[in-house]
Formats: structure tokens, C-alpha cells, sequence
């Protein structure tokens, strides 16, 4: 039973039709349905219903599926053995954050990608939260604060950040004092976040409101400059801005609680070769930060 034909299968199910799964795989939708009618007529079964809105797994195709999937990355780890020492092949995908992305993350992954030319690295920069499994990523980077999940989390590094706003907007409104007092301020968010300050070794937890919102934390930066409101926001995002004067920091008596950089990855499974890598790259960048 061909490999790329039970792969194929998988990320088909997974996807819920022939056309996104091509596009993960990165190959035409011809191949993708030959693949699956190889694997259809070798095992003597339909596994997938064709509807207009995409594929249906049969009742075989809901059997089969998790076995495909476990023989899948059995191959792929029993591969990773025999390649040479620091040899990574195939692809790898990735979802990471587009505020802190592209300047800081995209430095490692392309170092990652000089160092192993047989190495297919797809990144997706979004300040979603995707489904990994159901959207066919191999793992995801978040910034932050983790969010209760199934998914498997390792730490890489550190991330710091402040409560923020701009000279203007301190001068008409005055700033908070205590975190009690976030309550008489605009606050610039993401959606319905809540946010946490330390009082000593205790968190306080604030539930901020304000008129406005964006996905993006750079969005929020040019907000909290434009004086809108308070942004709390990382250190990387905003340092420029503090050192020209465009933010200053506010209520530092209670600094936010260290929040960290992660890697997610599906569970169920050990690290592939190509996300043990990462995550040893990315500590190296990171881990070191105070």
C-alpha cells in the first residue's frame, strides 16, 4: 500500500474534500483523486462520499481513517531514523502569529530552511487561532498566554510586556493607578481578553472594555499612539515606541506576569524530527532573553 496514497487519504478526511487537501499537499487535484482511487480499488471499498460541498467519509472511510493516520507517521518516524545525522526532509507546516512573525520568527525559519535544503517549509502568518488538525498544520507558534487545549505545548522563551498609552491620551484622561481602576479607561483589544497584572506574587485578573478592536497587535500599537487608549502589548512590538516617546508605560507597580513563546503540536503523537529542530532552534534564539 503506497504511502502517499494513504497520505493523501488522510489529509483528504481531515480537510473535508479533495480541493484543500491538494492545496496542503501542494499538488493538483488529478493527482489527488487518482491517489484516492488506487487506494479505493486496492482496498475494495469507498471511503469517501463525493457531495458538491467537498467529501464525506463512509462508514469504511471512518474505520480507516485513524489507522491510516497512525501507519502514516509510523513510516515517517521509521525514515527519520535512517536519514542521516541532521538531515530533515519532506514538508513541514506552520502557523504562527502575523504581529510578531515576520520579524522575529522568520529570521529562525529561514536559517531552518538554509540548513536543510531538502526541507519544505510552508508558514502561515495569522493572528487566528487555527485548528491545526482540522486545517493541516504540523504545529503553531504562539505568543502569549496559553489558552486551555488538548494540544501538546512546549516553551521556548520568554515574553515581556507593559501597559501602555501615549502622552496625550495620559494628559486628557490621567492614568490608572491600580488595576481597579482599568475599569474607568478605554482599552485597546484584541476581542474579550481578559488581562493580568501581578500585585507581589498574587495575579489580578481584569476584565477591560473598550470601543476598540483588532486582530493585531500592531493595529493596537498605532491606536494606543494615536491615544485611543491602553494597549498591553509585548516589549518587542513597542520599544521603539517608548524609547522615541510615543508610548510610556503605566501603572508599573503592577507589571503583567511574564507571558512565553510557544510550540503547539497535535497530541497523540512523539515530535517528528522536523518540530524537534524547530523547537531547538527557536530556544536557542530565545531562552535566553531576561
Amino acid at each position: 500500500m503506497d504511502i502517499e496514497e494513504l497520505q493523501t487519504f488522510v489529509e483528504v478526511a481531515d480537510a473535508g474534500g479533495v480541493s484543500p487537501a491538494a492545496r496542503r499537499l501542494g499538488v493538483s487535484k488529478s493527482i489527488v483523486s487518482r491517489r484516492l482511487s488506487r487506494l479505493e480499488t486496492e482496498l475494495g471499498v469507498q471511503l469517501l462520499a463525493r457531495t458538491t460541498r467537498g467529501a464525506a467519509l463512509t462508514e469504511a472511510g471512518t474505520a480507516f481513517r485513524d489507522y491510516a493516520a497512525r501507519v502514516v507517521a509510523e513510516i515517517v518516524a521509521a525514515k527519520e531514523t535512517i536519514l542521516p545525522t541532521g538531515d530533515l526532509r519532506g514538508r513541514l507546516r506552520i502557523a504562527a502569529p502575523l504581529s510578531f512573525g515576520p520579524t522575529h520568527l522568520a529570521p529562525v525559519l529561514a536559517d531552518m530552511a538554509r540548513r536543510h535544503p531538502l526541507l519544505h517549509l510552508h508558514t502561515c502568518y495569522s493572528d487566528r487561532v487555527v485548528d491545526l488538525i482540522g486545517e493541516g498544520y504540523d504545529c503553531a507558534i504562539r505568543v502569549g498566554y496559553l489558552q486551555d487545549s488538548n494540544l501538546i505545548a512546549k516553551r521556548v522563551g520568554p515574553i515581556y510586556g507593559k501597559l501602555l498609552a501615549s502622552p496625550d491620551y495620559i494628559k486628557v484622561n490621567g492614568a490608572p493607578d491600580t488595576p481597579d481602576q482599568l475599569l474607568d479607561h478605554e482599552a485597546l483589544m484584541q476581542g474579550t481578553e481578559s488581562w493580568r497584572f501581578m500585585d507581589g506574587d498574587k495575579i489580578i485578573t481584569v476584565h477591560p472594555q473598550g470601543r476598540f478592536k483588532a486582530d493585531n497587535a500592531a493595529a493596537l500599537v498605532a491606536a494606543a499612539v494615536a491615544g485611543l487608549g491602553l494597549a498591553y502589548i509585548p516589549d518587542d512590538l513597542t520599544d521603539e515606541y517608548i524609547a522615541s516617546g510615543a508610548l510610556v508605560s503605566v501603572m508599573c507597580r503592577y507589571p503583567p506576569p511574564t507571558a512565553g513563546i510557544y510550540v503547539l503540536r497535535p497530541p497523540g503523537q512523539n515530535p517528528t524530527a522536523k518540530i524537534r529542530v524547530l523547537i531547538d532552534m527557536l530556544i536557542a534564539c530565545f531562552d535566553h532573553r531576561k
